[in-house]
């Protein structure tokens, strides 16, 4: 089973699994706040995984039960152009970069409109464009 990066590694982007990765299969771009890996070219030797500094690589089998969702986040960024993927999963990330304390994400409030994206990650629409976080 290849590997996965996951939320934690959002707004760290350290980089340290990429000069270990032998076959160049861990991706990013300069304006995204993370990493994430190819599994089409992973070879599954595990090089990355002890060399992350805030333990965000699994083996796919071995993700746990609240990160799921990133086996799909890591396969559509190497699979989708830039603009499906957002589409796809532009609001996930914002909301687990906001969640998460490491990055801006939605600046929404909570209340009565909060919407579940995925096992421990919700955000809140707003109800007019006026709002922001408190």
């Amino acid at each position: 089973m290849p590997f996965v990066i996951t939320e934690a590694c959002i707004g760290v982007k350290d980089q340290s699994c990429v000069a270990v990765c032998p076959v160049d299969c861990i991706i990013t771009s300069d304006a995204d706040p993370f990493m994430l890996i190819n599994p089409d070219e992973c070879i599954e030797c595990g090089a990355c995984m002890p060399e992350c500094p805030v333990n965000a690589i699994f083996s796919e089998d071995d993700v746990p039960a609240d990160q799921q969702d990133w086996k799909q986040v890591n396969r559509d960024y190497a699979e989708l152009d830039k603009a499906a993927f957002q589409a796809k999963h532009g609001a996930f990330i914002d909301a687990a970069m906001h969640w998460s304390g490491r990055g801006q994400g939605f600046q929404t409030p909570l209340g009565d409109d909060v919407v579940k994206l995925a096992p421990g990650i919700a955000f809140a629409q707003l109800k007019s464009p006026e709002e922001t976080w408190p």
